[in-house]
């Protein structure tokens, strides 16, 4: 199989890659960066330097291709994620027309069947909505919960307030994924044939914000740690407060409220996965502490 992978050398690409190779496929790696060629290379990989949104560059890199993987890179400095979203999906959805792709996987996210009140996860909606929208493409959105290494982003309010938070928590649930687990997701799903369009949720472990406190507080030997759910209000002035840009704020807010709800995993709750990924919450902990530790 000749397989193309957008998302160069990231968490998911990179392991993603490794065993695409590993099982003997022709793999060619979408980079922006030209430094990262010498890391492609590396893993037995072609890389192609270019643009996503350039569809003459994407047209011929597709050309001859079996499948495609498909991911959007985050851009947390566009003010706008959701143009940005649909910019890069439209680019692929041109593309995969032009060049005459037939197997399609594309990283989408867990509440992306919602048409509002998602914030950041409203451009998966809308890329999903793009691809579907092809003739005679098998399409797999591959429905990705919240990734481990957001977690991340909480050392420094663990450092600074001795606590976890955001405007939900207690007892939520919040579905997790580890990016090894997508990757080995996407590796199955680019190399069985389809027709039509499929939805496929990938997670790792489902829990609430009080277990994810209890076991990042005890890989990094504070037992105590506690998960605050603070009001968005409470959540808003604390971002504003760090600096952080209104268009981000506002998604982070919906989001999260999303999540409180219980309207992000409805269509998760009808769709299980069948096995969930190798990775546990604990397991990714162990990670968290040596990062903290660093940080």
């Amino acid at each position: 199989m000749k397989a193309i992978v957008t998302g160069s050398l990231g968490h998911i690409s990179q392991p993603l890659t490794k065993e695409l190779v590993q099982k003997g496929h022709a793999v060619t790696v979408i980079s922006s960066k030209p430094e990262k060629q010498k890391d492609i290379e590396a893993l037995g990989a072609t890389a192609a330097i270019g643009s996503l949104e350039d569809v003459d560059f994407l047209v011929a890199t597709f050309a001859g291709a079996d499948a495609v993987y498909a991911m959007v890179p985050p851009n947390f400095t566009a003010p706008d994620s959701r143009a940005h979203y649909r910019n890069i999906g439209r680019s692929y959805a041109q593309a995969i027309q032009r060049s005459g792709v037939k197997r399609v996987v594309h990283l989408s996210s867990w509440g992306a069947d919602l048409d509002k009140g998602t914030g950041f996860i409203l451009g998966s909606h809308e890329v999903e909505g793009l691809l579907n929208a092809l003739s005679e493409v098998a399409i797999t959105h591959l429905r990705a919960g919240y990734i481990y290494y957001n977690l991340y982003n909480y050392v420094g309010m663990i450092k600074g307030q001795g606590v976890m938070g955001a405007n939900y928590g207690g007892d939520d649930k919040i579905v997790m994924v580890a990016p090894t687990d997508i990757a080995a997701a996407a590796a199955e799903e680019l190399a069985t044939p389809t027709t039509g369009q499929h939805v496929r949720y990938v997670a790792s472990d489902d829990r609430t914000p009080n277990e994810i406190a209890r076991a990042l507080g005890a890989a990094i030997g504070k037992s105590e740690l506690k998960w605050v759910t603070f009001s968005s209000e409470q959540m808003q002035a604390g971002m504003e407060q760090r600096g952080v840009p209104a268009h981000v704020i506002a998604n982070s807010i919906e989001l999260g409220g999303s999540i409180h709800s219980g309207a992000l995993r409805q269509d998760y709750d009808l769709r299980k996965p069948s096995a969930m990924g190798k990775v546990k919450l604990e397991d990714f902990a162990k990670e968290f502490a040596a990062a903290f530790e660093k940080g």
